[in-house]
């Protein structure tokens, strides 16, 4: 079984952190806090300022303020600048995560977050009444019908892991990524990989330029375990690393937008920040005019490629081909 992905662990962590938070009303210290949770202080700082500074609409919130969460304090007590204090404490009346407070791109990352987590602990019931909370959160009680929405987005997921265990091709029906339409493919599931998007599963057979394919398993819309058996190439590592090798783009897009980058790119490096952009270093899979595209379509008008110049374009081309695919004029 894949581990758990870092982000997935860092944010499933943080209802321990606050109910340990919530047992000490004055606060505990940065380093004591990290200490009983067995990570460097720098990380925690970094998963608390991120929960913090979450920025949120006046007017999502009807005009009003937003109540402090956590106090940061220095070690007499007094208020301190979030990025040095040493005490950390928690002023929510209830000791709760306080969700309804969270902007919504950041909920949403909790949210990918812990439906990742909820594949690895299935039967993690404080997990499943997390879920639940969230779901209200976002879209009320509507959210969940019976089941753990993670259940819905990757029921491939069982099927598939049987298929890579025992080593049996696979019949599925996917909604392809990255062209229009609905395709039917037999596979040979060689790897199951957890990545910020979800669910993905690199499989054969190889095809004549030695690439193998990667699907997603929330596009996969049926799938059978097939009799028919298979044998991995001799070389399956080298192939693999090619398959999720990466190239570099360094991009500006609006802070707001960060989540973005989080959901299309492997990796991401700050390269420098202001008050309203931010340039990143991405590392993107192929096929990368295709996610560049994407990328700058879902971070807004802002948004634009510095390097390499070939793919300062990706966004408009993207655009106009949705325009025409969805049958409206890009002129209008």
């Amino acid at each position: 079984m894949p581990a758990v992905p870092k982000y997935a662990a860092r944010i499933a962590r943080l209802p321990q952190v606050f109910e340990r938070l919530a047992a000490h009303p004055d606060g505990l210290p940065l380093a004591d806090l990290a200490a009983g949770l067995g990570v460097p202080a720098a990380e925690l700082r970094d998963d608390l300022l991120a929960f913090y500074s979450a920025d949120v609409s006046a007017d999502w919130l009807l005009g009003l303020t937003r109540p402090d969460v956590l106090e940061f304090l220095g070690p007499d007590g007094a208020d301190a600048d979030p990025t040095e204090a040493e005490v950390v404490r928690f002023v929510e009346e209830h000791g709760e995560l306080g969700v309804e407070y969270v902007d919504a791109a950041e909920l949403a990352l909790v949210y990918s977050a812990a439906l990742a987590l909820l594949d690895i602990e299935p039967e993690n019931i404080d997990l499943i009444d997390a879920i639940g909370v969230l779901t209200d959160t976002m879209v009320g009680d509507a959210g969940l019908a019976g089941e753990p929405a993670a259940r819905h987005w990757n029921r491939p997921l069982p099927l598939l892991q049987q298929a890579h265990e025992r080593r049996r091709a696979a019949r599925i029906v996917y909604s392809r990524s990255w062209q229009h339409g609905v395709t039917e493919r037999e596979i040979e599931p060689y790897r199951l990989v957890q990545t910020r998007r979800g669910w993905e599963v690199d499989a054969g057979p190889v095809r004549d330029d030695g690439s193998l394919r990667t699907y997603l398993l929330s596009n996969i819309r049926e799938v059978e375990v097939l009799e028919r058996g298979f044998e991995p190439p001799a070389d399956l590592d080298e192939r693999l690393a090619a398959q999720r090798a990466t190239e570099t783009v360094r991009v500006c897009v609006p802070h707001d937008a960060r989540w973005a980058v989080d959901f299309y790119a492997e990796r991401s490096t700050v390269v420098q920040d202001d008050e309203e952009l931010v340039a990143l270093d991405v590392e993107l899979l192929p096929p990368l005019e295709r996610r560049v595209g994407m990328l700058m379509l879902a971070s807004g008008p802002e948004a634009f490629v510095v390097s390499p110049p070939e793919l300062e374009s990706a966004g408009a081309v993207l655009a106009e081909e949705l325009l025409v695919h969805h049958s409206l004029d890009p002129a209008e």
